[in-house]
């Protein structure tokens, strides 16, 4: 049904209910419901952003806003999700096609721009929460500040302590008010310490585990 459902997809309205009840017919009864007029900011769209945005498409959510200036490099695809093909593309141009293989009618907006202190507030104007996902300890900080600053009662879920492999039982997720934040939350990116596809992945994983739990429950019990 999902294959007939896609392939005339453009027929209609029904075509896209349809493709959808199909698609997230083992997601949690009602969320899709409760989910479609929700709307998540991405901040950054590397290791963990990237992932972020898929998880969270396959969980239900149908609104994105993505925003990063930099392009796909080819050191990426170790742990993005990414692909060869598109090397060189803008990473919200490339994402925006991956998410679009996995969902025809997702809605996406993308932003290819470098995110300051100036423009956070209007690039996420219309997101419900935000995801942070920098690697740099400069740009985690503007962001938790101008966000809480900016939009005091949405949340905020950021990543920090993402680089190696294994220790999994250091990963948790730790809440301050409408921050969120998830890793080991003490080690930093090191090229001795590395980034690998695993450890990105889980905490990328965590952050949109508790996105999804906001989303529905409206509070993280994390």
């Amino acid at each position: 049904m999902v294959k007939e459902a896609a392939a005339n997809c453009k027929d209609g309205k029904m075509d896209k209910e349809r493709y959808l009840q199909e698609m997230y017919a083992r997601n949690p009864p009602g969320s899709l419901a409760a989910l479609r007029d929700k709307t998540v900011g991405i901040a950054g769209l590397g290791g963990l952003g990237s992932t972020v945005a898929v998880s969270l498409l396959r969980a239900g959510v149908q609104r994105f806003i993505l925003a990063d200036h930099d392009r796909v490099e080819l050191s990426n695809l170790n742990r993005q999700h990414y692909f060869h093909p598109q090397v060189g593309m803008e990473k919200t141009a490339a994402l925006r096609q991956n998410l679009l293989a996995i969902n025809p009618f997702v809605q996406i907006t993308t932003q290819a721009t470098q995110i300051n202190s100036e423009n956070l507030g209007s690039l996420f104007a219309d997101a419900n929460l935000l995801i942070e996902a920098f690697d740099s300890a400069e740009m985690k900080r503007m962001v938790a500040l101008r966000w809480s600053q900016t939009y005091p009662d949405r949340f905020l879920i950021m990543g920090s302590g993402i680089s190696g492999y294994g220790l999994n039982n250091r990963l948790s997720a730790s809440i301050h008010g409408r921050i969120v934040i998830c890793g080991d939350q003490t080690t930093e990116e090191t090229a001795a310490g590395g980034l690998t596809a695993t450890r990105v992945g889980l905490v990328a994983q965590m952050q949109a585990n508790a996105a999804l739990e906001i989303l529905l429950n409206g509070s993280c019990r994390c």
